[in-house]
């Protein structure tokens, strides 16, 4: 990344991340896989190549269309639920998103994935409380995990809670498996208490020169708008770990 992502939650890999890997150029990942999917629109791998295709090229509306008529074609494929859950929730559909991904995983057999995923759902609609309990429950099948502790950290900034926030991002921070969105997220919620120098050293930690500096200019807008994090918890999509920036 260039500069701080905007604020919002974040979505770890789930079991729809095992369908096959596109190309490394997205747009010919989507001809490639879409030629294949079009060849048979009810082939459940095919859809999911293409629905991922789809989705990195920034065809979200789209992947969301295809990944539904995949399900209804397939019903009861877990993998291709979880997907279509996460399409959703990439176009802002959030309690949709969340319905889905109840049919996605079972209480008996839980996927801490898609519990930490419909707890973003749950805080993208302003129900705090009841997506802490998601992410605790997701934190009791994988303890200590960054993605989901962020997820809990973004949830109490969102409520301005902003001493718990911080609290669960440093625990995600000190994993070796944290992502620079979580750095990112831990410089932010440092700076909204107003220890900018601590933020400033947070978001520059590892960086080349240029992102660094590109960093900390988003991180002085962010801190400027007194709005924030209110405000941009309403604009800002649901962001996802394991995709690239």
């Amino acid at each position: 990344m260039s500069k701080l992502s905007d604020v919002t939650g974040s979505i770890g890999s789930s079991r729809a991340d095992a369908a096959p890997a596109t190309p490394t150029d997205p747009a010919r990942a989507v001809e490639v896989y879409g030629e294949r999917y079009r060849a048979n629109p009810k082939d459940a791998e095919a859809a999911l190549a293409y629905g991922q295709a789809l989705r990195a090229n920034g065809q979200r509306a789209q992947a969301a269309a295809v990944l539904e008529q995949a399900t209804i074609a397939n019903p009861g494929n877990k993998t291709l639920l979880a997907l279509y859950g996460r399409a959703l929730a990439d176009n802002g559909n959030f309690q949709q998103a969340f319905d889905v991904l109840s049919k996605a995983h079972s209480p008996d057999n839980p996927d801490w994935r898609l519990l930490s995923v419909q707890g973003t759902a749950l805080d993208q609609m302003g129900r705090h409380d009841e997506a802490r309990a998601y992410y605790a429950s997701a934190l009791k099948i994988a303890p200590g995990d960054p993605g989901v502790l962020s997820n809990l950290g973004l949830s109490y900034m969102l409520s301005r809670d902003l001493p718990k926030a911080e609290e669960a991002l440093r625990q995600a921070y000190a994993s070796p498996r944290a992502s620079s969105r979580v750095r990112q997220n831990l410089g932010l919620v440092v700076g909204l208490q107003g220890r900018f120098a601590e933020a400033e050293t947070i978001v520059k930690a590892d960086l080349p020169p240029d992102q660094a500096a590109a960093n900390v200019a988003y991180l002085k807008e962010m801190l400027n708008r007194n709005e924030a994090p209110r405000g941009a918890s309403k604009r800002t999509p649901v962001a996802s770990l394991n995709q690239p920036d």
